[in-house]
C-alpha cells in the first residue's frame, strides 16, 4: 500500500483499486484508522485526539490532492506524494 504522506509520526497510505467511498488509511503509534475525505473516521481508532485533529486539518488543506490520488489509484496510475503538515 503506497505511502502518500508522513507528518508528526502519522503515516497516510492509499490502496490501489479500493472500494468507495473515497478514503485513506492512517497509522499513528501502532493504531490504525480509515478516514473519508470529509474527515470522518470510518473504522479503527488512532487513540490520539491530537493525531485525529491533525489528520482532519491535513484533509482540509489537501482535499484536491486527495481526490487526484484517489482517481490515480482507481486507475492504477502512480499515486503522487502529498505535502505534509508543517
Amino acid at each position: 500500500m503506497p505511502e502518500i504522506c508522513r507528518f508528526f509520526g502519522i503515516i497516510i497510505r492509499m490502496f490501489y483499486d479500493e472500494h468507495n467511498p473515497p478514503h485513506f488509511h492512517a497509522e499513528y503509534q501502532g493504531s490504525k484508522a480509515v478516514f473519508d475525505f470529509q474527515g470522518n473516521m470510518l473504522i479503527g481508532n488512532l487513540n490520539s485526539r491530537t493525531a485525529i485533529k491533525l489528520v482532519r486539518e491535513w484533509i482540509d488543506i489537501h482535499i484536491l490532492d486527495l481526490n487526484t490520488a484517489w482517481d490515480d489509484a482507481r486507475s492504477y496510475k502512480e499515486i503522487k506524494k502529498i505535502a505534509p503538515l508543517e
